[in-house]
């Protein structure tokens, strides 16, 4: 999936929530705060597929098939 069609999750807050918790999470372990760009970043990157999955399905497919065409 392209990271383009990703980003229209972010208008779920429950994927802002998740990339809050995200942020805070890597935060921690840098010791730093990595910035909300790069956490939304890396969270679309590792984590928006499986969510969408799992979280919407039928919207997953559709995403899935336009990018096998």
């Amino acid at each position: 999936m392209k990271i383009n069609e990703l980003r229209e999750l972010l208008k779920d807050k429950r994927v802002i929530e998740e990339i809050n918790k995200h942020l805070w999470i890597e935060s921690q372990k840098a010791g730093y705060s990595i910035g909300i760009e790069r956490a939304t970043d890396e969270w679309l990157r590792l984590y928006a597929e499986g969510w969408l999955k799992y979280n919407k399905p039928k919207e997953y497919l559709k995403l899935k098939n336009k990018s096998k065409h």
